[in-house]
């Protein structure tokens, strides 16, 4: 009773399949690898950019944020 032997999980297996359709369970298992592949690169992206972020001198860390408060939206530059 602690434990499903491989008939509870087949059967498992069966009404999920009955009940979302092979497709779908086929699209569902390739977004959910596209997600974990993006985060992997996020983290290795993450963690190359927090390295160079931090061999910056002070005063280069001071130009790019000044940098990116001077940026100008585009749309809100054209409708006023």
């Amino acid at each position: 009773m602690g434990s499903f032997s491989i008939w509870h999980w087949l059967i498992v297996l069966l009404i999920v399949v009955m009940v979302f359709g092979t497709k779908k369970l086929k699209n569902i298992g390739g977004d959910l690898g596209g997600a974990v592949k993006g985060f992997k690169d996020g983290m290795k992206d993450g963690g190359t950019a927090a390295d160079d972020k931090a061999a910056a001198p002070a005063g280069q860390v001071a130009n790019a944020a000044q940098a990116e408060k001077t940026t100008i939206d585009v749309e809100a530059k054209t409708k006023s």
